[in-house]
């Protein structure tokens, strides 16, 4: 999986965790790299230890809920590099935890446009580009064990979660006859900052006893493994798939 030199990967939340490792895992392989999130600081840092290793990587500010920003992001990555080949979409919000009586439509509103109007703008204007640069490309989507798995407390980011299924096959469906694939991860308890919010939340007891009770592997995932299944999909190792789903979860899924 070491031919990507040449090609051009957006990573959106590119910031921490599985967009951040990612994002190193593309440029390790020869493609360079535009880091899309909200907080600049840290955006800044990845470049620059992207660049400090060889890679090429720009960075722009972005919101992908908000539609002018997901046309600005493409177009910088048009304007800097000539071309869109992978993109990731990978941004989220996790929301606050609240019974379905007492979620807001607010906050209901908030996660349905980072995690699903987002995956939706950032398709549509991807697509775009890779239709009118006429070379084909490859679009993961990033999903979570929660596409499957409902969780009380969590009623918008499990729906938001579960839509990608939908919405992935059905793109996967439309841009397949035209180059390109587009696929859907759905990690499983995997060692980010969501991840350690989450355990802040509900207590380290409840995180362990899932992992040592349900987890085959017995540990959360790292996010460069998580990354090396989206490089995968990238890659043309992966030639054949598209329109489905894999689940990096160390086996969380299949155990009752």
């Amino acid at each position: 999986m070491n031919g990507m030199n040449g090609k051009v990967a957006l990573i959106t939340g590119a910031s921490s965790g599985i967009g951040w490792a990612t994002s190193e895992a593309l440029a390790s392989r020869g493609a360079s790299v535009v880091l899309a999130a909200r907080r600049q600081e840290e955006l800044t840092a990845l470049a620059q230890k992207i660049q400090a290793s060889g890679g090429r990587a720009s960075y722009v500010h972005a919101d992908v809920s908000v539609a002018a920003d997901v046309e600005n992001m493409i177009a910088h990555t048009l304007t800097t590099f000539g071309r869109l080949d992978y993109a990731v979409n990978n941004a989220a919000y996790e929301g606050t935890v609240a019974s379905i009586a007492e979620t807001s439509e607010e906050e209901w509103d908030r996660v349905m446009d980072a995690n699903l109007r987002g995956v939706f703008l950032c398709l549509k204007h991807e697509a775009r580009a890779m239709l009118a640069g006429a070379r084909g490309g490859v679009i993961v989507n990033v999903g979570s064990i929660n596409s499957f798995l409902g969780v009380a407390g969590f009623p918008a980011y499990v729906t938001s979660k579960h839509a990608l299924i939908g919405l992935t096959s059905s793109v996967s469906a439309e841009l397949g006859p035209k180059g390109i694939r587009v696929n859907l991860v759905c990690p499983g308890i995997i060692d980010t900052p969501m991840h350690h919010r989450g355990r802040a939340l509900f207590g380290d007891t409840v995180y362990d006893s899932i992992l040592s009770e349900r987890v085959h592997l017995r540990r959360a995932g790292r996010p460069e493994e998580i990354a090396k299944t989206i490089v995968f999909f990238c890659s043309d190792e992966a030639s054949y798939i598209t329109g489905t789903t894999l689940t990096p979860d160390g086996g969380l899924t299949l155990t009752l």
